[in-house]
């Protein structure tokens, strides 16, 4: 990750944003940080950027994962991988298979390791969440979790304020 930080920070403002909310590591819970606190964007730009760049994905993760699945899961390297990931999504998401499209969107919410919106994609997949209830769930889920995390970091750059010297 730190040789994808440093590539980064040689892109022009906006993209690094984007490119680390659209990333399933980091997502909108990285890139916020980065915007407000490497890029120096104003929280609203920076929670506008990552949102936009946190769903992008969604929609073609969302129609290719079956296909992607079906055709790639015929080899054993990539079937390991699918029964690792629907394993672990499983484990997870037994708000979406209990709650379906609010499930699903407290799913993407939670900005905690191992949720979000390419975990949300592949729940919705698991759990036969339509296209059409998957992405307004996803979407409200993104968009919660970005007020979350634009507070988390509000609250932690006032903290450092206070805690500075003369502060």
């Amino acid at each position: 990750m730190n040789g994808l930080l440093h590539w980064a920070q040689g892109l022009p403002g906006v993209w690094p944003v984007i490119l680390l909310s659209m990333l399933p590591v980091s997502e909108l819970r990285g890139a916020i940080p980065w915007a407000v606190f490497v890029e120096g964007m104003s929280y609203p730009e920076a929670f506008l950027l990552a949102v936009i760049g946190n769903f992008l994905p969604v929609v073609p993760l969302l129609l290719l994962l079956g296909p992607l699945e079906r055709g790639l899961g015929r080899w054993r390297p990539f079937r390991r991988f699918f029964d690792w990931l629907f394993a672990r999504t499983r484990r997870r998401g037994k708000l979406v298979e209990r709650w379906e499209f609010v499930g699903l969107m407290l799913f993407v919410a939670i900005p905690m390791p191992v949720t979000g919106a390419w975990t949300g994609v592949a729940a919705a997949y698991l759990f036969g969440v339509p296209l059409r209830r998957a992405v307004p769930a996803i979407i409200a889920g993104i968009l919660i979790a970005g007020i979350i995390v634009s507070l988390a970091c509000a609250g932690v750059l006032g903290f450092w304020r206070l805690a500075a010297p003369g502060g």
